[in-house]
C-alpha cells in the first residue's frame, strides 16, 4: 500500500481480530483515540482460547482471520490478542500488504518509558507468559540492569467474562496473583491480556497508587494513530461505521460487548471462518 491514499481508501475500516471477546477493549480504545475511524472486528469465538493451542495452530487461525478481514477491504490490521501477537504478528507483517500492529511492542515500550526502577511486572494468560514475548520485548529495551517478572493469571479471563469485575472472589484471586510482584517491588505492571483492563480499578487498588498500570490496548491505539498520521491514511469525514463478526453464536458476544464497551457493540454477525483457509503463501489485500 502506498503512503498516499485516495479519500475512498482512507474510508476503509481498521481491521481488528482476537480469539474472542477480550480484544473488544482494544476496539474500544481505538474508538476513543480515533473517533472518525470505522472498525471491523472479528472474534474467533468458536475456537477460543488461543492460549492453550500450539504456535503453529495460532498462526493458522491468525492467517484465516487476516484473510477474512482483508476480504472486507481493511486498510490496517490490529492483532488484538496477546497470544496471536506473540506467535503470528511477525509472519503477518511479512505476508500482508497492509500495516500490522500487535499489542505487545506498544505495551512494552510504554512500560519501559514509565519505569523508574527497571523492575516491571507482566500479567498475562499462561499462553502469553509461556511465549516469552513480553520478556523478550522488555529486556531488549531495558538492557542488562532491567528485571522482568511475569505472572500468569489464568482465572482472570473467566472471572471477567462472568461479569465479576468487582467481586470478593476476584479480589482474593488478584491478591494471590499480585503478591509475588509486590514482593519484588515492581513499579510498573503491564496488563498483558485484553480482558485485564476491565479489572483495572481492582488491580490498581491491589498494587497501590505508586505502581503504574500499562494498558497494552491503549498503547496500541496510540501506535495505530501514529501510523495513520505518518502514512496519511487517517479518515476525516463522516460518522464511523463499526461492525463485529464472530465465528460462533453472536448472543454472548453481544451481551459481553455491550457491557464491556458501553454500547460500541451493536451490529454483530456470524461468519464461517473455515471458508477462509489459505490457498497461497502470500496474503494479498483484496
Amino acid at each position: 500500500m502506498t503512503s498516499l491514499l485516495t479519500a475512498l481508501e482512507r474510508d476503509r475500516p481498521i481491521g481488528v481480530f482476537d480469539s474472542g471477546l477480550g480484544g473488544l477493549t482494544v476496539a474500544a480504545a481505538l474508538a476513543r483515540r480515533l473517533p472518525s475511524e470505522s472498525i471491523l472486528y472479528f472474534g474467533d469465538t468458536a475456537r477460543v482460547p488461543y492460549g492453550s493451542k500450539s504456535p503453529d495452530v495460532v498462526r493458522r487461525f491468525s492467517r484465516q482471520a487476516a484473510r477474512l478481514l482483508l476480504s472486507r477491504d481493511v486498510k490496517l490490521l490490529v492483532v488484538a490478542c496477546n497470544t496471536a501477537t506473540a506467535h503470528a504478528e511477525e509472519a503477518l507483517r511479512q505476508e500482508l500488504e497492509v500495516p500490522v500492529v500487535g499489542v505487545i511492542e506498544p505495551g512494552a515500550s510504554a512500560a519501559v518509558e514509565a519505569t523508574r526502577t527497571g523492575r516491571i511486572g507482566v500479567l498475562g494468560t499462561s499462553g502469553t507468559i509461556g511465549s516469552g514475548a513480553y520478556d523478550l520485548a522488555l529486556r531488549r529495551r531495558l538492557g542488562e540492569d532491567g528485571r522482568v517478572y511475569a505472572q500468569p493469571c489464568p482465572l482472570f479471563v473467566p472471572l471477567v467474562e462472568e461479569g465479576w469485575i468487582d467481586h470478593p472472589v476476584t479480589r482474593a484471586v488478584a491478591a494471590e496473583y499480585l503478591r509475588p510482584l509486590e514482593e519484588v517491588d515492581v513499579d510498573v505492571v503491564i496488563l498483558g491480556c485484553t480482558h485485564y483492563p476491565l479489572l483495572r480499578g481492582l488491580l490498581q487498588d491491589q498494587v497501590g497508587s505508586d505502581v503504574r498500570l500499562v494498558d497494552s490496548g491503549e498503547e496500541t491505539a496510540t501506535a495505530v494513530a501514529r501510523i495513520l498520521a505518518d502514512r496519511r491514511m487517517a479518515r476525516t469525514d463522516g460518522p464511523p461505521v463499526h461492525s463485529f463478526l464472530v465465528s460462533d453464536s453472536p448472543l454472548k458476544f453481544r451481551e459481553f460487548g455491550t457491557r464491556a464497551t458501553h454500547g460500541l457493540v451493536v451490529d454483530v454477525s456470524h461468519v464461517d471462518i473455515d471458508g477462509f483457509g489459505l490457498h497461497t503463501e502470500r496474503l494479498e489485500n483484496g
